[in-house]
C-alpha cells in the first residue's frame, strides 16, 4: 500500500462529545480514514446512532460524563485494553451559555469550564502517560471557539472558557513537545449541524439571520469543514505542527 501521510489508518482516536455535532462528524470522518474510534458522551443511545455510521472498524463507545475526573483514568485503560495504544485524542465536548453579565452566575462559569476546559486538560494529563499512548504519534486536538479570539455579546463566559482552552493548548504543546507529543486547537466559527448554531438561528428572526449570514464571505461552515482540520492535525502530515490555533471561520475573522 502506498504511503498516505493523511491517513489515519491504525490509529485509535478517542473523541469526546461523540454524539452530536462536531465531535460526531469527527468521529465519522476519522473511521472513513481508517482510524479505530473510541466515542465518548453522556447519551448512550446516542452513542449508538454515531458508531452506527461509523466506517466498519473495531470501535467502541463509551457513556460517559466528562466531568467525571476522577474516573478518567479508569476509562482510558478500559479503552486501551480493547483498542490497544492511542494515537489521537480529539475533545469535542463543550457547552454554551449566552447570558448577559449581570444575570450571568458564578456556577455557569463553573458548568462551563469543567467542561470545555478542566475536562479537556484531565483527559490530555492521563492520555499523555506514557503507557497509554503511541510513541512519537499521538496528536491532541481541542475544538475551541471563533469566539476564544473575537467577542460576542453575552458570551462572556463563553468566550473566557474557549480563551483559556486556547491559551494552554499553547502552555501544554510546550510542555509535552519533550514526549513528542503535538497539542493544537482549532476554532470554529458558525457551523450548521451544532446545537449551538441551531439555537443562535432560532432565535434570529429572519432579517437578522440574513444580515448574520452576510458576515461570512464563505457563507456558514459545515461539520465537515472542522473533521477534515482535525484529520489533518492527527495525522502524520502535520508531524511538525504544535502549539497552533487554527481558525475556520469561512473569512469571517479576515475583515
Amino acid at each position: 500500500m502506498e504511503y498516505n501521510p493523511f491517513s489515519l489508518h491504525g490509529k485509535t482516536i478517542l473523541i469526546t462529545g461523540a454524539s452530536s455535532g462536531i465531535g460526531k462528524k469527527c468521529a465519522i470522518e476519522c473511521s472513513k480514514m481508517g482510524a479505530t474510534i473510541a466515542l465518548i458522551a453522556r447519551n448512550k443511545n446516542k452513542l449508538i446512532e454515531t458508531i452506527e455510521l461509523l466506517a466498519p472498524g473495531n470501535h467502541i463507545m463509551c457513556p460517559f460524563d466528562v466531568t467525571d475526573y476522577s474516573n478518567i483514568e479508569n476509562l482510558i485503560k478500559q479503552i486501551v485494553l480493547k483498542t490497544g495504544l492511542i494515537s489521537g485524542f480529539i475533545h469535542s465536548a463543550g457547552i454554551e451559555v449566552m447570558l448577559p453579565l449581570n444575570v450571568t452566575k458564578p456556577e455557569h462559569y463553573f458548568n462551563l469550564f469543567n467542561t470545555n476546559v478542566i475536562a479537556a486538560f484531565e483527559f490530555s494529563k492521563i492520555i499523555s502517560k506514557q503507557k497509554y499512548f503511541v510513541a512519537d504519534q499521538l496528536s491532541i486536538v481541542f475544538i475551541a471557539s471563533i469566539m476564544s479570539i473575537l467577542g460576542e455579546v453575552a458570551h462572556t463566559a463563553y468566550c473566557s472558557s474557549k480563551g483559556a482552552l486556547t491559551a494552554g493548548t499553547k502552555s501544554l504543546a510546550l510542555e509535552l513537545a519533550a514526549k513528542k507529543i503535538r497539542v493544537n486547537s482549532i476554532s470554529p466559527a458558525q457551523i450548521l449541524g451544532t446545537k449551538i448554531t441551531e439555537n443562535m438561528l432560532l432565535n434570529y428572526s429572519e432579517k437578522n439571520q440574513i444580515g448574520k449570514l452576510n458576515m461570512y464571505p464563505l457563507g456558514y461552515g459545515k461539520t465537515e469543514d472542522v473533521a477534515y482540520a482535525a484529520i489533518y492535525l492527527l495525522s502524520d502530515a502535520a508531524r511538525w505542527i504544535t502549539g497552533t490555533n487554527l481558525i475556520i471561520d469561512g473569512g469571517y475573522s479576515a475583515k
